[in-house]
């Protein structure tokens, strides 16, 4: 008996210092809960903004180069070589193709030859009215002696009459005779087909060997460097598009750019009521090398005057059922607001009701947010 208290005391006094233990580890196990919950969530903000709003509608237009068309040949004659493929990008004077020139430097070569027989014949007519000048002068000395024939004079004059005459039509065939080989030359020169202004091959209407006659397409050309919008817009709304007006647009792959009104046709469609209208593109190299002709592209057109709205970015909105919300970032916590939305615009939405100008909502990491979290705000 004696021998058992002393193993009971130690237990008992175990017992006592697990019990004192125990506080200090609960304790300790609470701490990361403690600091799970003083965590910050690190979210994507964006201020709310007031900006000058406009309504606008949509309408529908393409891209045009200003110019576009087909390289014809200006002679008719044998294509010798086509220097360019489809998809080369040329400069203006660069040459596309060459027609066969041997029988045009021939023709240039008679073209010579008469020009300088026009002008021996000018040379033989300008003397013989020198000739005959000299003679009807002799027969004017000889008036008052009795050498003096009237008849003879006479016919020194018509002598002189016949070799003006003979000069002015040699003359002629010697200018004749210079266009002539004018003409010669500028054809020897229109058989290389040159590049009419900067631009890219579009089709190849022809190849080594063909037969072109004057007109005939040699090759298509795109200047894609002077590209405008041409849109079929509603009479009634031209009044909002005065020359200068910019306006924004998307094209197919989404990207937002902005145009210029260039000129309005003074000519109607009777059936749609509208006019084609031009624009000027406003873009940088890189949106310019995104683009391409008969593109489409989606014109926001202004149909009133400019208003002052509260917008907010797409991506702060939070749908629960038919409510839209968003996180508002006050004192460093998320604050869970309804608000009321109004037109769609562009990346952003109008805002009727529930925020203010300069309140900064979240726009990345709201998916899981709760009304009330510590957040740590990055634009």
């Amino acid at each position: 008996m004696r021998q058992m208290l002393p193993n009971f005391r130690t237990a008992l006094l175990l017992i006592g210092a697990c019990l004192l233990a125990l506080p200090a580890t609960v304790h300790a196990q609470s701490a990361p809960a403690t600091a799970a919950k003083e965590r910050k969530e690190v979210v994507g903000v964006d201020p709310v903004r007031a900006e000058p709003l406009s309504q606008t509608i949509d309408v529908l237009g393409r891209l045009v180069a200003r110019q576009n068309g087909m390289v014809a040949a200006r002679v008719a004659e044998r294509v010798a070589i086509v220097e360019v493929q489809v998809g080369d990008r040329v400069k203006r004077g660069d040459v596309l193709a060459r027609l066969a020139d041997d029988r045009l430097s021939s023709e240039r070569l008679l073209r010579v030859a008469s020009v300088e027989a026009a002008r021996a014949a000018v040379a033989r007519d300008r003397a013989t009215l020198a000739k005959t000048r000299q003679t009807l002068e002799r027969q004017d000395q000889l008036k008052g002696s009795t050498a003096y024939r009237k008849d003879r004079t006479e016919d020194a004059q018509r002598d002189v009459e016949i070799a003006q005459a003979a000069l002015t039509r040699s003359q002629a065939d010697a200018t004749a005779a210079t266009a002539q080989l004018e003409l010669a030359d500028i054809a020897v020169t229109d058989a290389t087909v040159r590049a009419p202004y900067d631009g890219v091959v579009t089709i190849k209407h022809t190849t080594a060997g063909a037969y072109v006659r004057v007109g005939d397409p040699v090759v298509s050309l795109l200047n894609d460097s002077e590209i405008e919008i041409e849109a079929d817009i509603p009479a009634d709304r031209l009044a909002a598009l005065p020359p200068g007006t910019t306006i924004e647009a998307e094209v197919q792959n989404g990207g937002h750019i902005f145009a210029a009104v260039r000129a309005i046709v003074p000519e109607e469609n009777p059936r749609t009521r509208t006019r084609a209208v031009r624009f000027v593109l406003q873009v940088d190299n890189k949106v310019q090398n995104e683009i391409a002709a008969n593109q489409s592209v989606v014109l926001h057109i202004p149909v009133g005057g400019t208003r002052d709205a509260l917008t907010v970015s797409k991506d702060a909105i939070v749908r629960n059922g038919d409510r839209e919300a968003v996180f508002v970032v006050i004192d460093g916590k998320a604050v869970y607001k309804t608000v009321a939305l109004g037109e769609s615009l562009g990346s952003r939405y109008e805002v009727l009701q529930g925020l203010s100008a300069g309140d900064v909502v979240v726009i990345r990491g709201n998916e899981s947010l709760r009304s009330g979290q510590a957040v740590q705000p990055q634009s």
